[in-house]
């Protein structure tokens, strides 16, 4: 398993619901939140690992020993949206690209955990922000998206970088062509 780089066709892959949590959605989770840690990320989508399914995990620590801060959520859904709020944003899948990203402050999100049982989260502020960043993952949406024209022209440099490595890697053969979703 690794993180996928823009603009690999897996990011703008809108997500199936997940219709049982069996044992190869329980390992990918693991292996996921291994993954994020390994990147130094606070969060990481099923998409950005070429899997087509609604499950993201998080850590608002960023901290494999703060495993209290950890989240796997399957399905997620916002419920409610209240405020906004402007800052820096990153994404693992656009690295070394940040850029002020506006977002609503106050979110309730819920989700299935994977026990499958249900759950909701009222948050603000960053776990706020990154529950927005990977659940619009699970859309096909990227922050880019969300750029404003001025921060979209300062990221121009870093996303033609990315489109160029896309097709070197395509063209050695190190990327297969498609979308290497694993159904």
């Amino acid at each position: 398993m690794k993180i996928v780089n823009y603009p690999h066709p897996a990011l703008r892959v809108k997500a199936r619901p997940v219709a049982t949590i069996d044992k190869d959605v329980t390992l990918a989770a693991g292996r996921m939140l291994e993954l994020m840690y390994r990147n130094e990320g606070l969060g990481l989508a099923a998409q950005q690992v070429g899997l087509d399914y609604q499950m993201l995990v998080i850590n608002f620590a960023g901290d494999a020993l703060q495993k209290e801060h950890e989240v796997v959520a399957i399905n997620p859904v916002i419920l409610d949206a209240k405020g906004a709020t402007k800052d820096r944003e990153g994404c693992l899948s656009f690295p070394n690209l940040y850029q002020d990203i506006r977002r609503a402050k106050t979110i309730r999100v819920q989700a299935y955990g994977l026990d499958g049982k249900p759950f909701e989260m009222t948050c603000a502020d960053l776990p706020a922000r990154v529950w927005q960043h990977e659940i619009d993952h699970l859309q096909g949406t990227l922050f880019i998206d969300k750029m404003g024209p001025l921060a979209r022209m300062g990221s121009k440099k870093y996303l033609e970088g990315f489109l160029l490595d896309f097709e070197d890697a395509l063209k050695k053969g190190t990327l297969p062509p498609g979308t290497e979703m694993k159904l």
